[in-house]
């Protein structure tokens, strides 16, 4: 079976990694990848968001699966552009079709989605330019903190919380009146905020059926102790401690159920990972959010932790099968923490060189590539977030430190982790 898998970051050469551990698979491509991504299969210079290149390359080449990571592709339908072309009608997309995956394109979808099926979220309303004033007027009676969200993409950067009326004015004119977001804040949704712990929980779903993953909880903070301004993520660990049996049963019958069951019932055709944003508010989940794939740094601790051959899990979503798959999990800790370049998440260099990459060799521990490329012989940074070292333990705490001393031993300019992953759960 030849498989492309699509993306560039931790998640995608996390899901690489355990894809070729599967003899089902002949040849694994990445478009375009990344320096980790190309010791598990052939790279390919193309970008997600070019559809017919990658259609073209998958007739080319015979694919059989394709494998979508990040979420710019399936908004924009790359599953719909498959289905429709003839060429590649046969090819297995794991992934939404683009009305499914506006879950994660709109927030203003999702909220009306939860609402019709009766799925436990944040009160909201939202608003647009042609009721910018009632929007005004909503903010200024609003409880404190209150939050801002972008209805649409704004790379992890369209959602504010803000702590007093004034702030969240100015924000709310900023990305209504101003294009803060662009085409993103064109509409803006206005919710409570939610006090609680928060974590992610994945399901796989074939349209009828799903399969619940390991749960994981990410850090989006840039400093130690959850301070300064929000990331892509700063590491993750799974499993998370307060979820017990009580606490999934409620996420199960409250929000993955009667989520499968309207996705169903509403004709929104999904196949492929589906990502619920969760917070737990005195013992009850809630959704933030729904993402219409993986979410990365959390893959790089759920994916390892996932015993079953992953391509049979593909292959039981895309026949509908899943029903006929029990997961099988590695009841240790898994422990991820993020290398990042210095100035990160804001101005920060690139074409920096990682050294003690082939030297920092530990059982137990596995190091993902994100924002990495090739330079020559060398593997230099490419992004913000550069690599992820997951290690497994009997603790959250050893695995952790275990992370943390492998990090100690690679080196580029600049280069920053936090070490206190994880370190919230005694």
């Amino acid at each position: 079976m030849k498989i492309l898998l699509v993306g560039a970051g931790g998640r995608e050469h996390a899901l690489a990694w355990k894809i070729i551990q599967s003899n089902l698979c002949d040849k694994l491509f990445i478009a375009p990848g990344n320096a980790g991504t190309e010791k598990c299969g052939e790279n390919v210079d193309i970008k997600v968001s070019d559809f017919e290149k990658l259609s073209a390359f998958c007739v080319a080449n015979k694919i059989d699966i394709v494998v979508v990571g990040p979420e710019e592709p399936l908004v924009n339908g790359i599953y719909d552009f498959f289905k429709k072309k003839h060429a590649t009608a046969h090819i297995h997309v794991i992934g939404p079709a683009k009305e499914a995956a506006q879950l994660e394109g709109s927030k203003a979808f999702a909220k009306e989605f939860m609402r019709r099926n009766n799925i436990p979220t944040a009160a909201y309303k939202e608003f647009t330019a042609s009721n910018y004033e009632q929007g005004i007027e909503y903010i200024r009676n609003h409880t404190l903190p209150v939050v801002l969200k972008a209805d649409g993409l704004a790379a992890g950067k369209g959602v504010l919380i803000c702590t007093n009326h004034i702030e969240a004015l100015a924000e709310f004119e900023l990305m209504i009146q101003r294009a803060k977001f662009g085409e993103a804040g064109k509409k803006v949704v206005i919710e409570e905020f939610l006090d609680g712990i928060e974590l992610s929980v994945f399901v796989l779903s074939d349209g009828k059926n799903y399969l619940l993953l390991p749960e994981a909880k990410d850090y989006k903070r840039i400093g130690v102790g959850g301070t300064g301004p929000n990331t892509g993520g700063m590491g993750a660990i799974s499993p998370v401690p307060f979820v017990d049996d009580v606490f999934l049963n409620k996420i199960k019958v409250r929000i993955i159920e009667p989520t499968i069951s309207g996705l169903k019932k509403e004709k929104l055709e999904y196949k492929g990972f589906l990502f619920f944003g969760l917070i737990n508010v005195k013992g009850e989940p809630l959704v933030i959010e729904y993402n219409c794939r993986l979410g990365d740094p959390e893959t790089e601790v759920v994916i390892p932790r996932i015993k079953n051959d992953l391509v049979e899990l593909l292959i039981a979503t895309a026949h509908q099968k899943l029903d006929e798959v029990k997961i099988d999990v590695d009841p240790r800790i898994a422990v991820a923490v993020m290398a990042v370049s210095g100035g990160y998440p804001n101005e920060h260099a690139i074409g920096k060189e990682i050294e003690g990459l082939n030297d920092t060799v530990i059982e137990g521990s596995i190091i993902f590539y994100a924002g990495t490329k090739k330079d020559g012989d060398k593997v230099v940074s490419n992004g913000g977030r550069v690599l992820a070292v997951t290690s497994f333990g009997d603790t959250i705490r050893e695995a952790a430190e275990q992370s943390n001393y492998m990090l100690e031993q690679l080196y580029f300019e600049d280069m920053y982790f936090r070490e206190d992953i994880g370190y919230d759960f005694k």
